[in-house]
């Protein structure tokens, strides 16, 4: 390509092409690691069956397949497919748009409240969408879950517990993924600082900033999302056993209390080695295909991007190079 050429060149990236860069993040991420998701529920469970007790990760994966089936991993995944493509479109588009304003920058380097605000806002967005699928995703995954399908789940569910029950978790999972989002993004654009300064195309750096953030704000955030499991599974075993007459766990506070009466301390870090496992190639799948997908749709439908401004001295990078800048990030040609 010509050094004229880069005039044509868009100088950011579209909402459009941040939505579908996500949506197709967001199906590879979870279609490729539903089977260590299954895992992780299953290991939240706080009064498991007695088939269902598993000593590692590996031990829970080889019963799962021995004795439920092949498939049985995979169990519910359709409904997370159909979700995450918007949930995930949305989620990307508002954080790149929120990165933007609130920093006052192209690419928000260096702000990391900016960063954190922006994480927290699309969550918003994100969690609407996915709350009702995850739903339907963890009880389909949970051990002897009589459900027939994704569909017939959803139903059985609005029918004996009403539409609410869709959402029983909304505000524990935004308690949750608020820090996680926050977190996740902060800690994947100071990766990229230090890996990737120039914010070049850098698969690898991508990678790598993704499984890290995504291992930290997992950690930190595990024992909200054990209560998540809890209050979308209600699981019958531990609703049983319960003294009182409350026929449902409803709420942050019921869940907290529930899992530490079953549990202990060490119940809000159950499947804690799970949900790290799970998130570290998850984010870095998350991240390079987004990443990726931006990169090509920007390279080849220059249209669908922001109106560009020719100026020669944005088409240089920090060293100096003629590398085409796009959207904040450089492109480095190996």
């Amino acid at each position: 390509m010509d050094f004229d050429d880069y005039e044509t060149l868009p100088s950011s990236s579209s909402t459009v092409t941040h939505m579908v860069a996500g949506s197709f993040a967001g199906i590879m991420e979870h279609c490729l690691m539903y089977p260590f998701d299954s895992v992780k529920t299953r290991m939240q469970s706080l009064k498991p069956h007695p088939r269902a007790k598993y000593r590692s990760i590996v031990d829970a994966f080889s019963k799962m397949v021995r004795h439920e089936g092949v498939l049985r991993p995979v169990r519910g995944m359709p409904a997370v497919v159909f979700a995450a493509g918007p949930a995930h479109a949305l989620h990307f588009a508002c954080y790149e748009k929120a990165k933007r304003v609130i920093s006052g920058t192209e690419t928000g380097a260096g702000r990391p409240l900016a960063q954190g605000l922006a994480g927290a806002l699309s969550t918003l967005l994100h969690d609407l969408i996915m709350n009702p699928a995850e739903v339907v995703k963890q009880r389909m995954q949970m051990y002897g879950s009589t459900y027939r399908s994704c569909t017939d789940c959803f139903f059985k569910v609005i029918h004996s517990e009403g539409i609410r029950a869709l959402y029983r978790s909304y505000t524990t999972q935004l308690t949750m993924n608020i820090p996680f989002q926050s977190i996740h993004f902060m800690a994947y654009e100071f990766c990229q600082d230090l890996t990737n300064h120039q914010r070049t195309y850098n698969p690898s750096a991508h990678m790598l900033s993704g499984a890290i953030s995504g291992a930290v704000a997992a950690a930190i955030t595990n024992p909200l999302d054990v209560c998540k499991t809890l209050l979308n599974t209600q699981e019958q075993q531990v609703v049983n056993s319960m003294k009182s007459n409350q026929l449902q766990i409803n709420g942050l506070f019921s869940a907290a209390t529930t899992v530490y009466r079953f549990g202990g301390l060490k119940g809000y870090f159950r499947g804690l080695k799970a949900r790290v496992i799970f998130q570290v190639p998850a984010t870095a799948i998350s991240w390079s295909v987004y990443e990726f997908f931006k990169y090509t749709l920007m390279w080849k439908y220059p249209s669908l991007q922001n109106n560009y401004k020719p100026d020669h001295s944005t088409l240089l990078t920090h060293d100096g190079s003629n590398t085409p800048a796009i959207a904040g990030l450089t492109v480095a040609y190996k």
